[in-house]
């Protein structure tokens, strides 16, 4: 969509690459696993977890600004994704140069300016490959169920009205839960809505 993506220096910018062998729908359900496992990262961090939220469906937030960003992209065929790509971005230490944010997006914050000190992105990481590992095994092993239960109690706005944009196409209403599929469910004027991809304004 040409947008950028900023990475400054002190920031971590990293791609982890995965063969799921598994069909698309689930693939994408690899945005949750990714953003709950930040999630876990920053609790090394941050002794507030009611400062953490996460917003369906790739951003993890940090007292309302955006921290991390997650795109996922995958190669295989209509039945099987071969080869998944997870990219995320995490503010750790600067801010992303202002020009290149996005009308009506959250605005970014560091998680250096939370906590008063230089987070390491090596250290990050270490900690984020941990904690992924950990979900990535226990959604093989569990299905989404039990991942979609604990990140809804960390959803950003949950309850809330908000903005789902799909293109030209816009619809607010009540965000009232992911559903089994990670869907985003909104009550709307002209009744329930499931939402499969957009962007999400507050």
């Amino acid at each position: 969509r040409g947008r950028a993506w900023g990475a400054p220096e002190g920031n971590l910018a990293a791609t982890l690459v995965l063969a799921p062998g598994c069909p698309p729908a689930t693939a994408a359900l690899y945005s949750f696993v990714t953003s709950f496992s930040l999630y876990a990262t920053c609790l090394a961090y941050v002794e507030d977890r009611e400062a953490i939220t996460l917003k369906w469906p790739n951003d993890v937030l940090l007292n309302g600004g955006k921290l991390a960003g997650i795109l996922l992209e995958s190669e295989g065929t209509m039945t099987e994704v071969g080869r998944l790509s997870i990219g995320l971005g995490v503010n750790l230490n600067a801010l992303p140069d202002a020009a290149a944010i996005a009308p009506r997006a959250l605005m970014p914050v560091t998680l250096a300016e939370e906590i008063g000190d230089a987070v390491d992105p090596l250290e990050f990481l270490a900690f984020f490959a941990e904690h992924f590992a950990h979900q990535d095994r226990f959604f093989r092993e569990e299905g989404f169920g039990p991942l979609r239960s604990a990140w809804l109690e960390r959803a950003a706005r949950l309850g809330d009205t908000i903005t789902a944009r799909m293109g030209a196409e816009e619809v607010s209403g009540r965000f009232l839960t992911v559903d089994e599929d990670g869907q985003l469910v909104l009550e709307t004027p002209g009744g329930r809505r499931s939402i499969a991809a957009a962007d999400v304004f507050f």
